[in-house]
């Protein structure tokens, strides 16, 4: 059985990847950076084999192409 996937949360994310926080969200709402998740209410973070698609090519890395990412998004749809 697979390990469950991880949550990282930003201040992690900042270090792993040297985005400035302004940058980082920039890159979200531009769609070239993965969509952070919500987990509580004032909580978010991000699927940490997201940041890992995005570190090993984030010239070429699209929120829309990142199968995994829309698998997951399929998957909680039902």
């Amino acid at each position: 059985m697979p390990a469950p996937e991880k949550i990282i949360r930003l201040n992690t994310v900042l270090t792993r990847t040297g985005l400035s926080r302004s940058t980082l969200y920039r890159k979200i709402a531009e769609g070239t950076f993965p969509a952070q998740l919500k987990i509580s209410i004032h909580g978010a973070g991000w699927h940490e084999s997201a940041i890992d698609r995005w570190i090993a090519d984030p010239a070429r890395y699209r929120a829309d192409n990142d199968d995994e990412a829309r698998a997951g998004a399929d998957h909680a749809k039902g």
